[in-house]
């Protein structure tokens, strides 16, 4: 499932980020890159253990996590620290696939999602698209600064040439309570029905409580903790 979650980050906290992402020392962007993205990747990143990257990390994840959409969707488990990326002068990354397993600080991970938190404003700059291939084919993704994409780590996705501007975004990995795709987007469905059918009759209704019930026990079945 690949899903846009609007404004995790207000304009003006925006700004704020950008501030501080922008004084940072950028370097190469292969600093992370497995072998198969080093052949494809020509972009800018912030160090990891740079002042700036861990400030603003933070803030992302405390954003995320306050985020009833994006938990309702990705049910996380664990979120990978996220990173920052810069595209300017050509830069792009071409198709791959995200590492299975990602390790920092001895902490390891499953990447079950993916998500790319936009960071400019898709008219400052020419190119730069997420290209997702899913199911029903290639989804082209440039989202307004302060929205985010999530969608599954196992996608075939790559980043066009930047031909102007400078296209800045955080970028993701997170394990999941539900390793499967499908289940995790059958829960997804069936909390947003419940919240709809919660605003129509009120959280007493007998539907309410049975289908909450439903979620609970598939929660209870298919998560991992």
């Amino acid at each position: 499932m690949l899903l846009h979650i609007p404004e995790v980050f207000t304009k003006a906290e925006v700004k704020a980020l950008r501030r501080t992402l922008d004084a940072g020392p950028w370097a190469d962007g292969n600093m992370t890159s497995g072998h198969q993205s080093a052949t494809a990747k020509r972009n800018q990143q912030l160090p990891e253990d740079s002042a700036q990257a861990r400030e603003v990390s933070a803030l992302v994840v405390q954003a995320l996590n306050a985020n009833p959409m994006f938990v309702s969707a990705a049910l996380p488990h664990t979120i990978f620290p996220p990173l920052f990326n810069r595209y300017e002068g050509g830069g792009e990354f071409g198709a791959h696939v995200d590492n299975a397993i990602r390790q920092r600080d001895g902490h390891r991970i499953r990447s079950d999602l993916s998500a790319t938190l936009f960071l400019s404003e898709p008219e400052d700059y020419d190119g730069g698209e997420l290209i997702i291939e899913e199911m029903y084919g290639a989804q082209s993704v440039k989202l307004p600064a302060g929205d985010l994409v999530l969608y599954p780590s196992k996608s075939l996705h790559r980043v066009t040439p930047v031909t102007r501007g400078a296209r800045v975004s955080s970028f993701m990995w997170l394990q999941s309570l539900i390793r499967d795709d499908a289940d995790r987007e059958t829960l997804f469905r069936l909390d947003v029905a419940i919240q709809r059918v919660n605003l129509d009759k009120g959280p007493k209704d007998a539907a309410v409580i049975e289908l909450t019930g439903v979620y609970h026990n598939l929660l209870r079945r298919w998560s991992e903790v």
